[in-house]
């Protein structure tokens, strides 16, 4: 749903702005479903994090917890379901961690790729539900150059700057970056919650010690000749923020921390997450031949703190540092394209990568862990006509995962009188090993391109799955693994129709996925001090769905667009045979008009309603979430100041300040509703 434009011009296309020839060179592309974004779109959407800033596209959501945290979820599956690559490097986080976002700097990133699907050929064995890919790496074109971001939040008064500047010198170029966030305790429509029948009263409807900061920094030094590319950034995120107090157990009815003295302090229980990332590419090419390396390091430290409190026979702790992990990630890719003919072309590579885990603290959910995996892909595309285009390959990937034994460090009694250090986690080691294979097909003809996709792809259990023992206070479960998991393993097909004659733009993106063996984590019946009990299991599924998108250019002045988006899942065996899977998304629909002032300027004022369903397909004992529709509004503006150009967004969110809860959030369970009305401001200065 792109209009037609010029080699190297900007395609704008239902608020979406996509960098390209054509749309037809686009579409035909890749046989997957696919979006990519730029600059503009971030700041046009700019909704707190990355995530939130993408979920206008269909397929596409934010799993949130608190006002500043949250992850990516495409077509209902996230975490260690999906790829976060960042300049051609797989980012590697604690992605298990449901309470912490991407550790990236949003500011810094020129365009987004959205890989609605399994990308696994070329990624292994994360990206089998879809991969979301961050480009950092743009050249600067003149000597010197940057500029300057101011924004803002009213919901929770976030206030934040973001400075970046490069320069180009012949053929050695550089690029800096900063990024400095603060917010506050964010608020919702409710002037009280209920949390295991207890009756909670919020001060100013505000959640209390849920503030937070943000500190992130990179630079970047490369070489660029006509042939031959190389360059090195080092970047390095930090953020620290609070845990709703009254989450994590009964903090505020037993605590002496007055949490209502300020809405901006961070008080425990809160964490904090510092990534170090070092990140080497090279590329040489000649007009046939193209090849590709990239070596990295990432270190992810996060640790978490809580008052020291007794909990079950552990006594009370010393210290206050309940969590920490120390994850270190050694990387090397590897890749080389070659042009047959002008028609056909192959792609082959490899990758490494070398995980090393290591936990701290007196609290215990996950072991130590080390995991080894290597993978090699081979890819053939073939374009028969230039309106026809076919592809095929398969990879062979291998993982071998320790886990460290573990016992308590304190003594909890027997059935037999003795009192004993509890094994919470056995030493456990496990190897995998998997073919994946995908092929696709992508042909255009008048006003319609048409595209399918067929693979298998597949993922290794991670450790989290496999030897997780402990209490989540900050999603209230006691979370058990599972030892025994075989990989999960997905067939898929993918199919995308386009019809565009100009005025009328129609895209619609079917899927269907089914899993032998999926891994998920099921609620139970039992309870663990008062906190709902999970174990790790694996059950046949079947999950199919679509996004559709109709975008109308009325004049040249006005366009309406609508989109939405379904997902069905059932457990074909297992204990929850014919449910559905734990905080299935329920079905969406958008309906938006934009009056464009100018594209030359890029003003725009934008109007939309967003209807989320209601989600009556659950997995006893989760309950249904009610239905629910909020308003809202955006604009934005560029203003030329001799070589300088100034840019203004403004966004309103949920601006009938709409009481609802998100099925797929966590804080629902504890009858916490989504943030109020809020409204944001953005306004920067390029030079």
């Amino acid at each position: 749903m792109m209009l037609c434009a010029e080699p190297d011009s900007a395609i704008t296309l239902d608020n979406v702005t996509v960098v390209g020839r054509s749309q037809r060179d686009f579409q035909m592309k890749s046989s997957q479903s696919g979006v990519q974004v730029n600059r503009t779109y971030l700041e046009n959407h700019f909704a707190g994090s990355l995530t939130q800033s993408l979920e206008g596209i269909p397929g596409v959501k934010a799993m949130s917890i608190g006002s500043g945290q949250s992850k990516p979820v495409i077509r209902g599956l996230g975490f260690n379901r999906m790829a976060v690559i960042e300049d051609g490097i797989k980012h590697e986080g604690q992605q298990w961690g449901d309470d912490h976002g991407l550790e990236i700097d949003q500011f810094a990133i020129d365009r987004v790729e959205i890989t609605k699907g399994p990308g696994a050929l070329l990624y292994g064995s994360d990206a089998i539900g879809g991969v979301l890919s961050l480009y950092t790496n743009h050249i600067p074109t003149v000597p010197f150059g940057g500029g300057v971001t101011l924004f803002t939040r009213t919901n929770n008064e976030s206030i934040g700057i973001a400075a970046k500047m490069g320069g180009r010198n012949k053929r050695f170029f550089y690029r800096a970056n900063i990024t400095m966030i603060d917010y506050a305790d964010y608020r919702v429509p409710t002037d009280s919650i209920q949390y295991y029948s207890y009756y909670i009263r919020l001060k100013d409807r505000r959640l209390r010690n849920t503030a937070g900061t943000e500190r992130n920094g990179g630079i970047t030094l490369g070489y660029a000749g006509y042939n031959f590319h190389t360059d090195i950034k080092i970047s390095d995120s930090y953020s620290k923020s609070g845990f709703f107090a009254n989450a994590h157990g009964l903090e505020v009815r037993l605590s002496d921390i007055d949490y209502d003295r300020s809405r901006r302090d961070i008080d425990l229980p809160m964490q904090s997450v510092n990534h170090l990332k070092v990140l080497s590419h090279t590329t040489w090419h000649n007009e046939r031949l193209s090849i590709e390396g990239s070596l990295a390091f990432q270190n992810n430290l996060r640790k978490e703190w809580a008052e020291p409190v007794s909990h079950g026979y552990m006594p009370t702790p010393d210290g206050t540092l309940e969590r920490q992990f120390d994850k270190s990630t050694y990387t090397a890719n590897a890749g080389m394209q070659l042009a047959l003919t002008e028609q056909h072309d192959i792609s082959v590579g490899a990758n490494a990568e070398y995980q090393h885990n290591r936990r701290g603290g007196w609290g215990f959910i996950i072991p130590d862990f080390e995991t080894l995996s290597v993978g090699a892909y081979a890819l053939d595309r073939f374009t028969i006509k230039e309106n026809l285009i076919v592809n095929a390959g398969m990879r062979y990937d291998y993982v071998r995962t320790h886990i460290h034994s573990y016992n308590d460090w304190y003594l909890t009694p027997t059935e037999n009188g003795d009192s004993v250090f509890k094994l919470r986690s056995a030493d456990i080691r496990r190897n995998f090993n998997s073919f994946t294979w995908s092929a696709g097909i992508n042909y255009s003809t008048g006003n319609w391109v048409l595209k399918a996709n067929i693979g298998k792809s597949f993922r290794v259990p991670i450790p989290k799955e496999l030897g997780a023992d402990g209490v989540n206070y900050h999603i209230f479960r006691y979370e058990k693994g599972n030892a025994g998991l075989s990989p999960e393993e997905s067939y898929q097909i993918d199919a995308g129709i386009n019809w565009n004659n100009g005025t009328v733009d129609i895209q619609i993106d079917p899927y269907l996925n089914y899993f032998p063996n999926y891994i998920y984590l099921t609620p139970t019946a039992y309870y663990y001090e008062g906190l709902q009990m999970y174990h790790y299991m694996q059950a046949r599924v079947l999950r199919y769905g679509f996004e559709a998108q109709l975008t109308y250019t009325i004049n040249r002045n006005l366009e309406a667009e609508l989109k939405g988006e379904y997902l069905y899942a059932e457990q074909l065996s297992g204990e929850k045979k014919g449910y559905t899977l734990p905080f299935s998304t329920p079905w969406t629909a958008d309906a938006g008009l934009k009056y464009i002032f100018s594209r030359a300027d890029e003003g725009f004022a934008a109007i939309n309603v967003h209807i989320v369903g209601t989600q009556n397909e659950i997995v006893p004992p989760e309950k249904p979430t009610k239905g629910h529709c909020t308003l809202n509004a955006s604009a934005g503006k560029h203003f030329i100041l001799g070589t300088a150009k100034l840019k203004v967004a403004v966004r309103a969110e949920n601006l009938l300040n709409k009481r609802y809860y998100d099925h797929t959030s966590y804080y629902r369970l504890i009858d916490v509703p989504e943030p109020g009305r809020n409204l944001s401001l953005m306004v920067g200065l390029e030079f």
